[in-house]
């Protein structure tokens, strides 16, 4: 069953397709009252194998070789299509796109796709659908974030989640440039969070959008900074490996402005974040920085472009129990997976993603 608020009152409505693992979609005003009593789906379209039911497997297997290897193996064709772009964000910020147009005209729509956090646009989870959507007729636009990829030398100033005029500049340019396409938005993770709040700010900022899809949102930057710190220490290495080595390279392409100290002297994700924060940005403390970029409170409140999230009960890296201090808006409906990890959701032992059917369908069924 799902919770609906259509009457003011939480209703039941049929699951689309396929009926197997447990999922939750909320919406609108009855948000509250749905998590406060966990009505959750017993039927859905996601459902493992059970040697992969396990979180950890889920998150690390999707991003590594051999399905990493497969995927751009499979994939050389579309990067082959791909077009690098420079992107005119305003304000004299730059930053490095591909574009890959459908064959023959395709259909009248874009979609914008954005990664995660120290991941880039050749990230797997991005590689692994934008063929597919190529296929079915999507011209694709693959974004790089900032100091993300190979783009250290286009901006001075240093990365970080809340610059999101950037990120908004950046629609403005696809959308000014590619007139004759309809845009919509697919983001992972980081990304995923940037794209919600982008649909949050299009109206202010003129973007027509048809849709966002965000899988596996940060909802709660504090939360998940606990988590990364708390939980198994593959994850909090592996992101202060890659952060590490992203400053190493910004310090590289601007020596004169960035020393950056001994940066082998972070243990921990939360005393290197707050480090940059009171150096690098202009937030009085991590607090205030963590909570510029929640999705939480009244930030989605407003939000009116169709928009969804997926996530997993068992997300290492994003507790879902950040679901309960959002507000949402009628606009936005969540599903929820007792499995999939962070931005997994493997089904076999093939290493197929259920998100690349997850995301056709919602851009497919709007």
């Amino acid at each position: 069953m799902f919770c609906s608020s259509e009457g003011g009152a939480a209703t039941l409505v049929d699951s689309p397709r396929r009926k197997r693992a447990q999922i939750l979609t909320l919406v609108g005003a009855s948000w509250h009252t749905c998590m406060a009593t966990r009505n959750i789906l017993n039927m859905a379209d996601f459902q493992p194998a059970p040697v992969l039911r396990n979180a950890h497997l889920q998150s690390v297997l999707a991003s590594i070789p051999p399905r990493k290897t497969a995927v751009r193996r499979r994939s050389a064709g579309f990067r082959a299509h791909s077009e690098d772009v420079l992107v005119d964000c305003g304000a004299a910020v730059r930053l490095l796109g591909h574009v890959a147009l459908a064959p023959g005209g395709g259909n009248d729509r874009m979609v914008v796709m954005i990664h995660g956090w120290e991941g880039s646009a050749e990230s797997t989870y991005m590689l692994s659908v934008a063929p597919a959507l190529l296929a079915r007729g999507f011209s694709v636009f693959r974004l790089n974030l900032r100091d993300h990829g190979e783009t250290h030398h286009l901006n001075q100033d240093l990365f970080h989640s809340c610059r999101l005029d950037e990120v908004v500049g950046a629609f403005g340019w696809i959308q000014a440039n590619y007139q004759d396409k309809r845009l919509s938005a697919v983001g992972y993770s980081l990304g995923g969070n940037f794209a919600l709040r982008v649909a949050a700010a299009a109206p202010a900022a003129k973007l027509a959008l048809d849709k966002v899809i965000a899988i596996c949102p940060v909802l709660n930057p504090i939360q998940t900074m606990a988590a990364l710190d708390s939980g198994w220490w593959v994850y909090r290495d592996y992101f202060i490996r890659r952060w590490r080595n992203s400053l190493l390279r910004k310090r590289e392409a601007f020596p004169d402005q960035y020393d950056f100290g001994a940066l082998t002297q972070f243990a921990n994700l939360t005393d290197m974040t707050e480090y940059f924060v009171l150096r690098y940005t202009d937030f009085p403390n991590l607090h205030s920085y963590l909570n510029g970029y929640a999705l939480t409170g009244q930030r989605l409140a407003g939000l009116v472009v169709p928009s969804c999230m997926l996530l997993a009960d068992d997300d290492p890296v994003i507790p879902v129990n950040g679901l309960e201090a959002m507000q949402a808006s009628s606009a936005l409906r969540v599903y929820r997976s007792l499995h999939g990890g962070h931005c997994g959701f493997l089904e076999g032992m093939r290493l197929t993603s259920y998100l690349d059917e997850f995301v056709l369908r919602q851009l497919e069924t709007i």
